[in-house]
Order: structure tokens, then sequence, then C-alpha cells
């Protein structure tokens, strides 16, 4: 028999979860501001779209408690302080935070949600959990490409898109300048992560 969803645990989860979604997408806009600042305006920009990815989790999770209108639910949380004047050092936080939702935080409020009989909140936090581990490996191949120097440079070749113009630099490195656009450097992202951009089209 289902728990009374006002007294249930996954009442509370859902309002842990859209505070956390909503604390990550504070983080993320302001990491993309830290970006910004270091010229990376390509990671900026991937910060960003998923700072809204967060949003569009934040929402689901608010959706659940609509019955709780003019409701206010108390919870008791821990939530990370991610400062850094490093762009790699934001994206190793973020790589972290996310795989933690991933394995155990989402893991273990859909459980629960199961057991208190609330199979729509535990097949959204299951969901949710996938696409934080995706946020987690993106964030992860970033960190690692910069900590590498490895994000406008490849010694054995390489493709960069520039995020402003859509010019494709082919060679070792992404030019200083995009020839086409005259935009810096930092706008240049690698092919392989250019959003909506094809093999075939290239």
């Amino acid at each position: 028999m289902a728990v009374d969803f006002s007294k249930s645990k996954t009442r509370e989860n859902l309002m842990r979860a859209f505070a956390g979604e909503s604390q990550a997408r504070n983080r993320y806009t302001i990491a993309a501001k830290q970006a910004s600042r270091d010229n990376l305006y390509s990671i900026s920009q991937i910060f960003l779209f998923t700072a809204d990815q967060e949003r569009a989790h934040a929402e689901v999770f608010y959706e659940l408690l609509r019955g709780q209108t003019e409701q206010t639910i108390e919870i008791c949380g821990g939530y990370p302080v991610n400062l850094a004047e490093n762009v790699t050092d934001l994206l190793k936080s973020a790589v972290h935070n996310e795989m933690q939702e991933f394995e155990d935080v989402y893991p273990e409020f859909a459980k629960i949600a199961k057991e208190e009989g609330f199979d729509q909140a535990s097949g959204a936090f299951d969901m949710i959990a996938k696409v934080e581990a995706v946020h987690g490996r993106r964030f992860a191949l970033l960190a690692e490409l910069l900590g590498k120097n490895q994000y406008f440079e490849n010694p054995d070749g390489g493709e960069w898109m520039c995020m402003n113009c859509g010019h494709i630099q082919k060679g070792k490195m992404a030019p200083p300048v995009c020839p086409s656009c005259h935009y810096d450097r930092g706008y240049f992202i690698p092919v392989e992560l250019a959003p909506y951009l094809m093999p075939e089209l290239i």
C-alpha cells in the first residue's frame, strides 16, 4: 500500500532534487562566466547548455510536487561549494557532482520512491540519473583535454569548428584567430564535440 505522499520521504527527496538541480544550474552559469573570462567561449557554452538541462530536471521534479502547492517543504541537505579560478578545476568538480547523483543520490531516491509506491517519481529519478552520467562524462572529457593541452591542439591532427561562424579548421591546432570571422581561438571547439554537426556534413 502506498505511503501518504504528504508524509513520504519521496516528497522530501523531490524537493531536495529540485534544490540540487537549481543550485547546479546556478553553479554552471557562474562557471560559464569564469570560462568566458578565460577566453574559453566554447566551454562557457557547454556549461550554459548543461545548466539549461539542469533547469529542465528541476522542472520535472517540481511538477511532481504540484499537489503540494502552497505548502512549505522543510528539507535537510548538503550542497557543494565549487569556486575555483581554474576552469579545469571547475570541470573536475562538476564531474564529481554529476557522478555522485548518477551513482548514489538518485538511485537511492528512486529506490525509496519505488518502495513508497510512487512509480512516476522513481522513474524520473532513474531517467535523470542517466542524463547526469552523460553530463559527468562530458565534463570529464573536457577536463582531460584541457589538462593535456589538447583542447585546441592535436599532434596527430584534428578539426575544430568556430562556434561563432561555423568555420572548420583542419590541422594540428585551432588558429589563434578564426580566419573567417576573426573571433578569438576560444570560440573553437573540437569538431567531435560541436553541436548538430554530423560527419557527412564535413
